[in-house]
């Protein structure tokens, strides 16, 4: 994909399905915070050492496709998202739950504040995590504003934060920093 140099010189960007919008307003608030985690996961799963860690990740990058397509649509072109499987489902939500119950099953989970840190990999997991509640917040402002008609990316969002942060004690796993 090509970049479309200079049409945002003005503080202006381009929706799904047309529209322009500040860069400053909720909506590329939150879809570029998604972005971000995306970027960070990107780090994240070139730190991680286990596979396992790396092949979540990269599946949560592929489900913020659909996230960032939500969030990048105003609520009136919903339907057409919805057509082409573009919308963040119930099943996504589920997947993601039954990802944290699997890590858990292979992990003990801290009874403490965790200090993030002890590895490279879960360092960049926690970042993206805290980076993904970031997302949640703007993804709730926006509902809050009934300008996102899908509640189930609140949740995605929500369970991912969650995932990345069993996910890094997994990858910090056999350490012993990482409580506080």
């Amino acid at each position: 994909m090509k970049p479309n140099i200079g049409a945002g010189d003005k503080g202006q960007t381009s929706l799904l399905y047309g529209g322009r919008v500040s860069k400053n307003s909720p909506r590329p608030e939150a879809y570029g915070t998604v972005d971000e985690v995306a970027s960070i996961l990107g780090l994240a799963k070139a730190l991680c050492t286990e596979q396992y860690a790396k092949d979540i990740v990269h599946d949560i990058q592929k489900d913020l496709f659909l996230v960032s397509a939500e969030l990048a649509a105003e609520p009136e072109h919903h339907q057409e998202l919805e057509k082409h499987g573009w919308i963040v489902t119930d099943a996504m939500v589920a997947k993601l739950v039954a990802t944290i119950a699997d890590i858990e099953s292979k992990v003990t989970m801290p009874t403490s504040f965790t200090i993030p840190g002890a590895t490279a990999g879960a360092a960049a997991l926690d970042m993206a995590r805290s980076t993904v509640r970031r997302a949640e917040r703007r993804v709730v402002a926006l509902m809050e504003a009934d300008d996102l008609p899908n509640a189930n990316v609140a949740a995605y969002l929500n369970r991912t934060a969650d995932v990345l942060f069993a996910l890094a004690r997994y990858e910090e796993a056999g350490t012993v920093e990482g409580e506080a």
